[in-house]
């Protein structure tokens, strides 16, 4: 870090009681956006930052660079990105004052706002932190000439896919060709931009196209799919027949595998090693074998999809359990909520054609189906969440008398443990 940062920083910019009271008080908002490469893999995470009722890059600039660097801070990068490089959005300020040396330079993407002039002090900010090790990328990028000195520094140009017409972004791509740049398609929503995207030569891609995989018209759920829901509908038994639910789980190997992996993990925390379904069942009792089992169950069903999918259940199913005790909601029907909203992506089906198999009461298959139920809520604020879609976020929190600092810190360890658990599974 720079004597310049540091400076800065003991001024106030990372000190709780420099921020005014809504910052003070821990009101934090952050999501992460995937960028996905060719295969489907994640390349890195777009860090989305926001405190308080603002967002967090209006108004005052020295406020928002100094709420971007704080939740920056306090959260912890690798935490956020399981490891993966992170895009960060930057103000002027935050570059030419180098705020962001406090941040790891090879984990860290800069990305310069499309609102900012490419002044002489800015082209020598941008330099000097590219020589420090941290990577450059233009975002919602539209060419001209001025641009050129920040051309010839990008490590990424990012375009926006919704508002840049096909020519605009061949004429890009001409004007780039041959320098070391990687090319992000950004806001790609459907299955259709992701082929455009690809036949136009980009190679990383931001958007939610992989949740929307093409449906393929009156599909039915394939036969070892439907044989999963069964396993589904008895793990709502109460209590669970034994006998029964274990003679149909060791009809699927992989299924089983999966499952005594999970049990004998640290996201179990047991102490004993589990070799027997039964005994797994005895050892960890019912509720938390419910979880561990439906993890399993939705991993299997994502078989041969984009990887992500998987992990965004796997988040969405722990967030809505974790902060069901927020609002007295059952812990265990909200683990399954959360985890099956992403399953169409999974089967490739309509939301409409799964429901109706799914065992679950009615208010719960509404809240699947997007109905203004209560059992809703949660979910409803995740899905914004991860699209830093702040002011709903606040709509459904009012209506809910929740607080975002406790449904944040739920989001958080959801994170965190759905990437254990996917090193469990792999």
């Amino acid at each position: 870090m720079t004597s310049r940062a540091a400076e800065r920083i003991k001024a106030g910019s990372l000190v709780a009681e420099s921020l005014p009271v809504e910052y003070a008080s821990g009101l934090r908002y952050v999501a992460r956006q995937p960028i996905l490469d060719l295969r489907g893999r994640v390349h890195a995470y777009e860090l989305l930052f926001r405190a308080g009722p603002e967002a967090a890059f209006r108004g005052d600039g020295d406020m928002a660079t100094r709420t971007m660097l704080d939740n920056t801070v306090m959260f912890g990068l690798d935490k956020l990105t399981a490891g993966l490089p992170a895009f960060v959005n930057c103000t002027r300020e935050a570059l030419t004052d180098q705020l962001v040396e406090v941040l790891p330079a090879n984990m860290t993407v800069l990305e310069i706002l499309e609102n900012l002039e490419p002044t002489p002090e800015l082209i020598d900010a941008c330099r000097h932190l590219k020589k420090a090790g941290f990577r450059l990328a233009l975002d919602d990028f539209v060419y001209a000439p001025k641009f050129d000195p920040l051309i010839e520094l990008a490590n990424y140009i990012k375009v926006d896919f919704a508002v840049s017409s096909s020519s605009e972004r061949k004429e890009l791509m001409a004007r780039v060709q041959g320098k070391a740049i990687t090319m992000i398609a950004e806001k790609v929503e459907t299955p259709q931009e992701y082929q455009q995207a690809r036949t136009e030569g980009f190679t990383l891609f931001q958007g939610y196209f992989f949740c929307r995989p093409i449906l393929l018209k009156n599909r039915n759920i394939p036969a070892n799919r439907l044989f999963h829901v069964q396993i589904l509908q008895m793990l709502q038994d109460d209590p669970l027949d034994l006998h029964q639910l274990s003679a149909l789980l060791k009809k699927d190997t992989s299924l089983t595998y999966r499952l005594m992996r999970l049990v004998n993990s640290p996201i179990c925390a047991i102490r004993q090693e589990v070799r027997s379904i039964e005994t797994a069942l005895l050892v960890v009792g019912e509720e938390t074998f419910r979880r561990i089992a439906t993890l399993a169950i939705t991993s299997e069903m994502n078989s041969g999809q984009s990887l992500e999918i998987l992990r965004m259940a796997f988040v969405r199913g722990r967030f809505c359990e974790l902060a069901s005790g927020l609002c007295g909601m059952n812990s265990t029907e909200q683990y399954l909520l959360g985890m099956l909203s992403m399953v169409p992506a999974m089967l490739r089906v309509s939301i409409d054609d799964l429901v109706p198999q799914l065992p679950l009461r009615e208010d719960i298959r509404g809240a699947l189906l997007s109905h203004e139920v209560k059992e809703r809520c949660l979910l409803h604020w995740l899905e914004c969440t991860e699209r830093g879609d702040w002011a709903q976020c606040d709509i459904i929190l009012q209506i809910s008398g929740l607080h975002n600092d406790e449904m944040a810190r739920c989001y958080s360890e959801a994170m965190i443990w759905a990437e254990e658990a996917l090193a469990t599974l792999s």
